[in-house]
Parts: C-alpha cells; structure tokens; sequence
C-alpha cells in the first residue's frame, strides 16, 4: 500500500529535533521557523513537556471517554487562569477542524439558526465548514443541506452591516488569518463585529487554531482589541505536537449530556501535553519573548530590499515579496537550512517558530533571506 499523494513533500527525513533545531537522516542541521503549522510552541524535545508525557503514560496511558479524568479540570483551570477567560467552560477534542465543527454545532443549538458569516482568505478546516483561502470561495462543504456560508471581505465592516441578519447563526473570525496570508483583523473590526453579533443575536467565534497560545504575544490575538468573544476554537500550539485541541465556551451556553462527543478528546496523555506547554510558556516568559523576538523580527524585515510588505504579531509572520516565494523558500531551505512557510497567496512567505526563538536564531534567518533576496 502506498500513502494517498495529497501533500507537496521535500525529501528530507528528520530524525532528531531539539528547540528550534532539527536534523536528518544524513546529519544535516536545520533551523527550524516553521514548526508544523504553528504546532510546535515551546519548541522540539523541551525537557519538562517529555518528562510529564513520559510520566503520564507510564501511569495510565491513554485512555479517554466515559469515565472522571480528573487531569481535565486541572487543564481547564490552568488554561482559564493563564488566558485570562476563568468563568468560561472547555471541550476537549483533537483537531482544529473538530474545534470548529463542534463551535457551529454550539452556536446552532444555541439560537437555532443554520446561516454562517465567515471571510474571504479564512481557513477554519476541512470538514464541515468551507475553505475560503483565496478571493474567492475554494470549497464549499457545508454544515448541513440547509447551511448557508457567505464570505465577506476582511475588516469591510459595511460589508457585514449588509449581510448580517436576525437569521445569522454565527459569524467566525480568525484572530489573525494564517492559511490566506497573515492578515489582521483591526481592533475596530473586532469590536463591530460583537456589536453586530449583540444586535442580532448571532454567535461571535473566534478562531485562535494558529494565532492563539501566545503566538501573537498575548495568549488570544483578540485580546489586543478588548474583545470578548462567545467562543474560541484552540488547537496546533496547544499540545506542541500532540494532537489536541478544545473549545472555550461563555458561560451563557448551558450544556447537556449528549450536546457534543468525542472518542479520543481530553486523553490523559493529550491532557499532560497541554499542560505541560502552559507551565512552560509561564515559568520561562514566552509570550513576551514571542512578543520582543516578533517586534525585532518585523522591523528587521521591513527594511530588507524586495520585501514588499511584513504583516503579523509576534512571531506570527507573513513576509509578502514582489515576485513567487517558493523559489525563495528552497534556496532557504536547500542552500541555508532554514525551514519556512508559505501561504495560498504565492507571493507570501509564513513564519511560525517556536515561542522560544532566539534572538541569535533571528539573526541566522534575516543574514540568510538577505543573501538569497540578493541573489
């Protein structure tokens, strides 16, 4: 049996990986500012996340589902107290994709609408909402038969004035849209947009999948706006690697047994990982190094000739050139050793690196992109 070819792969096999350093099969370096999607947050092997995994499942393993976990509510508690969102609820699920589903199942039996506002470049999975990751809507898969999903454009708030109605079941946002870009909502729009939702009784869910977990330099990338948000869809950084993800719920939702489901969601060793990134990313002040890495990163890169334009915060990064990244990525890739991103804009090159980036990591990147950008 061969694997289903649906993913463009470099030939290269890591074997070893420690912070923000990785090796190969053949013994070659890597600086890696990338970390899977925004997944690895704390960075590769910290020592703390392997001993509370490793602990963990010499203990209990994995299970999950139908009986008292009570490593859930320490989980909860502890990402309740460092988000800043205590009186808020948690469901624990696996994937991004599974976070959204079960936000719209919420905001559905919640108000009892079908009808979806989301925005043009978004991505929120490959399930049951659609991906809209250029102009124009790329797939449509909808909730159900009698969903509908219009795709505004960002920060036109005009736009959404016009669209939102009292049939509006929810409208979701990305605190900064990664897939289409890294482009940021503004304050304002953030703070419409509740306006908007409040006036017409729709759910407001923001989608921290890739923004959240102090990748922004906050723990929510809302949070720069003062926005409170009905729900909020986690997930990559969450587990740094270990797949979990969660929904954080207002306390107007009242919940029911059965409402929502999972078969491995909320496991003990998910659970342990989670945990273990939220001690790390307080005890060792990450997200104000994202914050202060982030800032110097931007600035540098703003004033490198053929940079079209840099958006994002922290160290979430979208480095727009004039002309196709992919080239730029290879020769950073094949020529320097540093991983990258890249978006569905071609021209737009992703940087999603460990919280713990260091300054002299930074440095290795913008000496390399220069010397390539020249070329």
């Amino acid at each position: 049996m061969n694997l289903f070819d649906v993913y463009p792969l470099f030939d290269i096999t890591p074997v070893k990986a420690i912070g923000s350093t990785i090796w190969d099969s053949n013994g070659q370096e890597y600086l890696d500012l990338y970390g899977g999607h925004a997944v690895i947050s704390i960075g590769h092997s910290h020592p703390h996340y392997i001993t509370a995994i490793t602990n963990q499942l010499n203990q209990i393993g994995f299970y999950s589902n139908a009986v008292k976990i009570p490593i859930q509510q320490t989980l909860a508690e502890l990402l309740g107290r460092i988000s800043g969102y205590t009186d808020y609820s948690l469901f624990l699920c696996n994937s991004g994709a599974e976070a959204n589903e079960n936000a719209f199942k919420l905001a559905s039996f919640h108000n009892g609408r079908k009808n979806i506002i989301a925005f043009k470049k978004s991505f929120h999975g490959r399930t049951s909402l659609a991906v809209a990751t250029t102009d124009d809507v790329k797939i449509i898969s909808p909730v159900n038969e009698n969903t509908s999903i219009s795709f505004l454009p960002l920060n036109d708030i005009e736009a959404v004035e016009k669209a939102i109605n009292n049939d509006t079941c929810a409208v979701i946002i990305e605190g900064i849209q990664g897939v289409g870009g890294v482009h940021l909502p503004t304050n304002d729009f953030f703070l419409n947009l509740r306006r908007l939702c409040d006036n017409h009784g729709a759910i407001l869910i923001i989608d921290e999948i890739q923004s959240g977990y102090g990748r922004s330099g906050k723990f929510f990338a809302h949070q720069y706006s003062g926005l409170k948000p009905d729900i909020i869809t986690i997930a990559k950084g969450m587990g740094n690697g270990f797949p979990v993800a969660g929904v954080m719920i207002h306390p107007r939702f009242k919940a029911k047994h059965g409402m929502l489901g999972t078969t491995f969601g909320g496991n003990y060793l998910a659970c342990s990982a989670s945990i273990a990134v939220l001690e790390v990313v307080e005890n060792e002040q990450l997200f104000e190094n994202a914050a202060s890495i982030g800032e110097y990163l931007l600035r540098e890169l703003s004033v490198i000739q053929g940079v079209r334009e840099v958006r994002g915060k922290g160290l979430m990064i979208g480095i727009e050139l004039h002309k196709p990244c992919a080239e730029i990525r290879k020769k950073l890739l094949f020529e320097h050793h540093i991983f990258t991103g890249s978006s569905s804009e071609t021209n737009t090159i992703r940087l999603l690196p460990s919280l713990a980036l260091k300054r002299e990591e930074a440095d290795v990147f913008l000496k390399a992109f220069r010397v390539v950008l020249e070329e």
